[in-house]
């Protein structure tokens, strides 16, 4: 079999360095930061070739464009792809509620998966919504759909919060 390969080339910004930056603002405004770019992304965002859209305390939304690259082999964007850009957006409608100190971590992810997402799909738009927050965990859900507003997936988080400070002692 000789199939035709492509090329794929980005750049990134040092990832430990964004990590510094960010312990030392509040969610909200590392957020701004990146969306307004006065900040760099994580370099998963430009692996994966997402783009920040909208920000506002508790709800966050992030989009892509199907592409080749996202694709597994059965001919649509690999689940975990879909799984990742929802995880992003839950992650950043907590983090936009944070203050300076505090981070979080993925404890659960659920994702229900309506519909296959292809070139043809269009632009793809993932919304996350803060749900509830605590002093210890927090509750976030996602939705992924495109320019025309049909749902292609869902999806749920619960995160465990903790302080910085305590942390990195």
């Amino acid at each position: 079999m000789n199939t035709k390969q492509r090329t794929r080339t980005y750049e990134w910004a040092d990832p430990l360095e964004i990590a510094e930056i960010a312990k030392k603002m509040s969610g909200n405004n590392f957020l701004e930061g990146v969306l307004k770019g006065e900040l760099p992304g994580p370099p998963v965002a430009a692996t994966l070739d997402f783009h920040p859209l909208s920000l506002e305390i508790g709800k966050v939304s992030f989009e892509f464009i199907p592409q080749e690259f996202h694709y597994n082999p059965l001919g649509s964007v690999h689940g975990g792809v879909i799984s990742t850009i929802l995880d992003t957006v839950m992650g950043c409608a907590l983090h936009s509620k944070l203050s300076q100190g505090i981070a979080y971590t993925t404890l659960e992810l659920k994702v229900n998966f309506i519909k296959a997402v292809t070139e043809k799909s269009g632009r793809m738009i993932a919304e996350g919504r803060l749900i509830h927050s605590g002093k210890t965990t927090a509750l976030i859900e996602a939705d992924l759909k495109n320019e025309k507003g049909i749902l292609y997936a869902h999806g749920t988080s619960t995160c465990m919060l903790f302080n910085l400070n305590i942390i990195n002692k």
